[in-house]
Parts: structure tokens; sequence; C-alpha cells
């Protein structure tokens, strides 16, 4: 029995930090997390691929809510004349019920995120390209950017075949259980035409914080 842990989590506090940042009573913290949630869920539906986000991070206030949302597009973000950022903003202020702020970071180097290559390769999937080619172009992609090591696994009915099955490629280390290594976790799913779902998970180790 393989037990799995996120390697964001099991890195809190060493060289990672929590996506929302708020403490509250136990009377309202429900609330809270549904808000969280939706804000969340609102961002991926109305920005998602499209502006290839990486992260957003919530952090409170006692009378602001301020949203920062890493992205390699900033500009589809903003929007012409700041009119995608303004609309975010108040659809925003509308879940949180309270004034709110959004940050808009710009990714310089996408290829080092690893929702970002994962999204990628999904992409990439639904599109037909063949599965081998594309973990591995992306691996090769992530090494020239900098990366000391990429672990790609892609999973489901691969190539449209009848059976499923999982396959994986791995360039230079990925010390998974070296805590003070600096790695890097995403997911997602593409919808292969005829095949279901298939999953793709992706690790970059970045070096040691």
């Amino acid at each position: 029995m393989g037990q799995k842990v996120n390697p964001i989590s099991m890195r809190l506090q060493v060289n990672k930090d929590w996506r929302s940042k708020w403490f509250v009573g136990k009377k309202d913290y429900a609330d809270y997390l549904k808000q969280d949630l939706t804000a969340r869920k609102l961002i991926d539906q109305k920005l998602g691929s499209r502006a290839a986000v990486s992260k957003v991070d919530i952090e409170r206030s006692p009378n602001l809510v301020t949203v920062t949302i890493q992205t390699a597009k900033a500009g589809v973000v903003i929007g012409r004349g700041g009119a995608g950022a303004a609309e975010l903003k108040s659809d925003l202020d509308k879940i949180f019920q309270t004034p709110s702020r959004v940050n808009i970071e710009e990714i310089k180097r996408p290829e080092l995120q690893a929702k970002l290559v994962a999204e990628n390769i999904a992409h990439q999937l639904e599109r037909r390209i063949a599965f081998r080619r594309a973990i591995k172009q992306s691996a090769a992609a992530s090494m020239r950017a900098g990366a000391k090591g990429v672990r790609i696994e892609v999973a489901g009915r691969l190539g449209g075949m009848e059976m499923s099955r999982r396959e994986k490629a791995v360039e230079g280390s990925v010390p998974l259980h070296t805590i003070r290594a600096d790695i890097d976790y995403g997911s997602a799913r593409a919808l292969y035409p005829g095949a279901g779902i298939i999953g793709v998970k992706v690790w970059i180790y970045r070096g040691e914080s």
C-alpha cells in the first residue's frame, strides 16, 4: 500500500506557505472556507488555463481580503484597460462580502511551475498529441529552464487504448523524502476524446532552500 502525501503540505513552514492565510473561531470557520473555495472556483472558471494561473493566495485582515494571483499571462487577467481585473474584483467583493484587493504577479519562467506544466501536457493530450512525446518535451523544457529534476506521470486510457495504464518520465533527481528540497507539485485532467479522463501529475525539483 502506498502512503502518499502531498509534497507541498509536507513542506509547510519549511519552504512552502499556506495558500489561505486567516484565523477564525469555530462558528465562522465553515463560512470562511466556503467563501475561499467559491473564490478559487470563480477564478478558475473565469481565467482557467487561458491565463495560465499557477497559484491563488488569499489573505484576510479585519476589513480587507487580499487575493494574489500568480499567472504567466498577466495581460489576460488584467484585460483591456484593466476591465478584467475590475470585473474580477467586483465578483470577489460579492463572495467575501467585504472589500477585496486583487494583486496580479507575473511568472517569468512558467516551465518551473508544476501546475502550468501539467495543464500544458493535458492540453496536448486533448489535441491527440502522442503522450510520450508530450511528457518528454515538457520534461526537457523544464530542465532547460533550470530545474534540478522533473518527474511526470500520466494515467488512464493512454492513446485511446482499451486498458488503462500508467506511464512516467523522470529527468534529473526528484528527492521526495528530503523535506528541505524545494519541490513544486501540480496535477491536471485531460478529457481525451473517446477515452475519458487522463490524469497528469508533475513534480519539479528546484534545488534546496
